[in-house]
């Protein structure tokens, strides 16, 4: 193991832990109900440290996440309908979920060796960010009850109908939330950057909570001595239950772990390996499953502040499990007296920051039916299920791109009769072409002027070229590639021989943009015109320009 980096391993891990204690607690009260924090512990501890180690994402961080904690909380409620008892401690509920967890894991395991990873990530974004916002929306309905110290289980609609019935708000616990709510969402830019805001609502709200509400607010309570331990799940009752929750956990967990691999490529300017990710991410849940801990997955926000505190290999993310464990050894006492409500106003949060709300803002002025698709797959997910919300949505999906692409060939047919071969295979594949000073391809394509201005430009520029019409299937693609920019002073996109563009697409265009600009480069999109144009210029990209000559005169004015 690589050990040049290991004074920001060390930092990366230990900023790591700081923010992933507070949620990791949160999660698990929010996935298994009273008496469930600790359990969201024990996840972070194991997997954070198995992922890592047997992990393809070398600077990722995985615990407990969202959608995680959200598909746990439902199996609960799967589990009750058939007259399992809620209580945690000394009950039968306990080793069937993590029966449920183990299961997912071998799951994962086998996605990868079957090398599935390359698929998982290839779909809709429409679907993505209908899916994530619902999964924001559960969260926020799940916590609106500890938020007002009223005790409710169960789904959406349960716990819905629950507030509806039974509204008796605890004036001490909204006051918790209140005071929690304050400092998640108001704290100083300054103070946050060293201390992350849940911990801070955690060190501040906890101690004034005790002063000056006492036992009127619910709090987590007594937790188990002693840390890790093995105990055996319980395969023996409900086993179609369980298989069924555990792939729905396995499919969810790899979701959630390789986008958040695409991010780390993204800031880290490296590639992950998918189907390694997913062996990690299964060999840490199934551990996790024996050892009493929610399953996790790569933790978008604690793989973030891990690369930008330093972390770069996997020593970052075990050292932020040891950490974590050393803090479960010796805080077991003041862990207790954290009020449920302070989890619930972090969790809002969280709730609030998964929601797309970028997207969820703009979709319809960018395409009716894409718009459709995704607000469908919010609500499928919200009231139905999660993972036929995902597969409805991306079956849906799949039939209006290849609609959107018959009629952009047959539109080429009726332009010109002469043509008999197309660029793109299917609806799932594009050419991605890139050239240089140091490599160019296919250059004949290119007149003698802008080949001259291309030498003008002194290896400065690369030239990205797009062909064919770009469904979802290309964005993966367009993504990879974005860590070459770092090598160039201005990018051009060439996307003169595109006839369709898809939402995915231009979103993985938008995001190579401004990486670019994050960058301090300059990057013009050349070539576009009718829908395409019209799409980029809906989406509000920048460095649009008629021509490729048109841009390489642009860059070569720049670079002068």
């Amino acid at each position: 193991m690589n050990l040049k980096n290991l004074r920001g391993d060390l930092l990366g891990g230990l900023t790591a832990a700081v923010v992933a204690l507070p949620l990791a607690l949160a999660f698990g009260n929010a996935a298994l109900g009273e008496g469930g924090a600790i359990y969201g512990l024990y996840g972070a501890v194991v997997v954070g440290f198995l992922a890592a180690l047997f992990g393809g994402t070398p600077a990722q961080v995985s615990g407990p996440t969202g959608p995680m904690s959200v598909t746990v909380a439902g199996v609960v409620a799967s589990l009750a309908a058939t007259g399992v008892s809620r209580e945690i401690s000394g009950g039968e509920l306990l080793p069937l979920v993590m029966a449920a967890v183990v299961i997912g894991g071998l799951f994962q395991v086998l996605f990868g060796i079957l090398k599935l990873g390359r698929y998982i990530t290839l779909v809709p974004y429409s679907v993505i960010s209908g899916f994530m916002s619902g999964i924001g929306v559960i969260i926020l309905v799940l916590q609106i009850g500890p938020l007002l110290g009223i005790n409710t289980r169960g789904g959406v609609l349960e716990t819905l109908n629950t507030l509806f019935t039974n509204f008796q708000p605890n004036g001490a616990a909204i006051g918790v939330a209140v005071m929690t709510l304050a400092v998640v969402f108001l704290s100083p830019r300054k103070i946050t950057q060293w201390v992350p805001s849940p911990l801070l609502a955690l060190l501040i709200v906890t101690p004034l909570s005790i002063v000056m509400f006492g036992d009127a607010v619910p709090r987590i309570g007594s937790i188990p001595e002693g840390g890790l331990s093995f105990t055996m799940p319980n395969w023996s009752q409900h086993l179609p239950l369980l298989i069924r929750a555990g792939l729905v956990l396995a499919v969810l967990g790899a979701i959630d772990s390789l986008l958040t691999s695409l991010v780390a490529d993204n800031i880290s300017q490296t590639r992950h390996n998918s189907d390694r990710e997913l062996i990690g991410q299964g060999i840490g849940n199934s551990v996790a499953g024996l050892l009493t801990g929610l399953p996790g997955a790569g933790a978008t926000m604690r793989t973030v502040i891990n690369i930008k505190s330093g972390g770069k290999t996997p020593i970052s993310g075990m050292v932020h499990s040891l950490v974590l464990l050393v803090v479960l050894l010796g805080a077991g006492p003041l862990a207790a007296e954290i009020p449920t409500a302070l989890l619930a106003g972090i969790l809002i949060k969280v709730g609030l920051d998964i929601i797309d709300w970028g997207f969820l803002l703009r979709a319809h002025r960018l395409s009716a039916k894409t718009a459709l698709v995704m607000y469908s797959v919010l609500l499928m997910t919200v009231f139905w299920d999660l993972i036929w919300a995902v597969l409805v949505g991306v079956f849906v999906a799949n039939l209006l791109t290849i609609e959107s692409l018959t009629e952009a060939q047959l539109e080429g047919m009726d332009a010109d009769n002469r043509l008999i071969e197309s660029d793109s295979g299917d609806s799932g594949s594009s050419s991605l072409e890139e050239s240089s000073m140091s490599a160019v391809i296919k250059e004949e394509s290119l007149s003698l002027e802008e080949k001259s201005l291309l030498e003008k430009c002194g290896g400065e520029v690369m030239l990205f070229r797009l062909r064919g019409p770009l469904s979802f299937g290309a964005a993966k693609g367009i993504s990879d590639r974005m860590v070459l920019i770092r090598n160039y002073k201005i990018l051009i996109l060439d996307i003169t021989e595109v006839p369709r563009l898809g939402v995915t697409a231009t979103l993985a265009i938008e995001q190579m943009i401004e990486e670019a600009n994050a960058k301090n480069r300059t990057a013009y999109v050349a070539g576009a015109t009718g829908k395409v144009k019209e799409r980029l210029s809906k989406f509000g990209i920048k460095g649009l320009v008629g021509s490729r000559r048109e841009a390489l005169e642009a860059a070569l004015k720049d670079l002068g």
